[in-house]
């Protein structure tokens, strides 16, 4: 039987980070990801950790009870794609209707098990505008039109 390999380690560890993140967990990014690495999503695109961590303070600044929910994880060496649910509420918005994206997200680890690369794919259009009271009207109707 073989023994897990680093990247299937801090795989385990990156998910269990993220179901579990509060805001008191942001201090432990740096046992997650590399000090330069880099995060893509479809808001942002930073280098480093506090780039980082600026981008998850805000998520818990902007959104009720946001929580991450894995479903899926493939792992090929030193890179790892996983499937999610991102559940939360708006706190301008919507406050009491609960929402949901899901999304996808691709990692690269370092040989130390570090991320260097996370990259979240997901539709704003789809996950998120449209569930905007006056936005998410223009955004239906605009993709009406383009089915046409």
């Amino acid at each position: 039987m073989s023994s897990p390999t680093p990247a299937a380690d801090a795989a385990k560890r990156l998910v269990a980070f993220f179901e579990g993140l509060q805001p008191a967990s942001l201090s432990q990014l740096g046992q997650i990801y590399a000090t330069q690495a880099r995060f893509k999503d479809p808001f942002n695109e930073v280098i480093g950790l506090p780039a980082i961590e600026r981008v998850f303070k805000h998520m818990f600044d902007s959104l009720h009870e946001p929580r991450f929910v894995v479903t899926q994880q493939v792992l090929q060496g030193e890179q790892c794609f996983l499937t999610w649910e991102f559940h939360f509420r708006f706190k301008s918005h919507q406050a009491e209707k609960n929402q949901l994206i899901l999304g996808a997200t691709h990692l690269v680890f370092a040989a130390d098990g570090l991320v260097t690369l996370h990259r979240d794919y997901w539709d704003a259009a789809e996950e998120l505008y449209e569930k905007l009271p006056l936005l998410g009207s223009l955004m239906r109707w605009l993709k009406g039109r383009a089915k046409r």
